[in-house]
């Protein structure tokens, strides 16, 4: 499968830096936009946007507070206002329409923006998240949201512990992807995490009020899962009907929570032909 050159660059918007993964047509109107979960960051998806280039433009962001990007003033990290920062960002990259793939809470952030303005989205790939509906929190993200437990656990998330969290699931996730991902969950980005679960609230409830918006559209839905995710289960795969009833639904049967990380070619040979030809669709109807 052929790969575009990736670009990196780190633009400041309102004084706010957002690095940024890139590749395929620079000034493109209708981008296929990646949005990480927790943590995360752009480059979670460096080897995708790198596949997906070669079809249409493609951009991965590291949202506020991950992996050095910067936070706006008076930023409260709940989804309504990472929903508010992708808008702007993508303002500023002069994204008009976007396809976008979002993974874990990258999906509350995405699906808010994408029920705020329909017009501007040309599909959705859900990759281990989605309207999770009925949703309870797992044990470490109830341990998280916790005050002090939260703190301590941060404290004590070494190297070694970091490892053993992501690598539960059949197969392992690539010393490569961990290493960065632990380099990436500096103090600053625990703190977000921390601030981003005890802000969320209802995921259940929130993901409800999203229901009705989104099922109106028609727009085209893919959703990815790992059978393996210990922390969202892979029953909610096929709840996404219940919001998205003609979405298309593949389930990696030796993936975990991280399917783009562990099984990288089961993924790319799901998502960019359903992407390229999402691309090719809108860009031929238009909005």
């Amino acid at each position: 499968m052929r790969r575009e050159p990736l670009r990196r660059a780190w633009p400041t918007l309102d004084g706010v830096v957002t690095p940024v993964v890139a590749a395929g047509p620079e000034d493109a109107a209708e981008a296929v936009v990646f949005v990480h979960g927790s943590p995360g960051s752009a480059e979670d998806w460096a080897d995708l946007v790198g596949r997906v280039g070669a079809h249409a433009r493609a951009v991965a962001l590291t949202m506020p507070g991950f992996a050095r990007a910067g936070v706006p003033d008076g930023f409260d990290h709940s989804a309504e206002a990472y929903a508010d920062r992708l808008d702007r960002v993508l303002g500023g990259l002069g994204v008009e329409r976007a396809h976008l793939v979002l993974h874990d809470f990258g999906g509350l952030w995405g699906l808010t923006w994408a029920a705020r303005d329909p017009g501007r989205v040309a599909g959705l790939t859900l990759v281990n998240t989605g309207c999770m509906i009925g949703y309870r929190w797992h044990a470490l993200a109830r341990a998280w949201r916790t005050p002090l437990l939260g703190e301590l656990v941060m404290r004590t998330t070494t190297r070694g512990v970091f490892g053993r969290l992501l690598r539960r699931g059949p197969r392992p996730l690539p010393a490569s992807f961990v290493r960065r991902t632990y380099d990436d969950f500096d103090r600053g980005t625990r703190d977000t995490v921390l601030r981003l679960y005890r802000g969320a609230g209802d995921v259940s409830g929130a993901s409800a009020r999203l229901r009705r918006p989104l099922r109106a559209h028609r727009y085209p839905v893919q959703v990815i899962w790992g059978a393996h995710d210990p922390y969202l289960p892979v029953r909610y795969a096929h709840l996404q009907r219940e919001v998205f009833p003609r979405a298309q639904v593949a389930v990696l049967p030796f993936s975990g929570h991280w399917p783009f990380a562990d099984d990288p070619e089961g993924v790319a040979g799901t998502l960019v032909p359903f992407v390229a030809r999402t691309m090719s669709f809108s860009v031929r109807t238009g909005p």
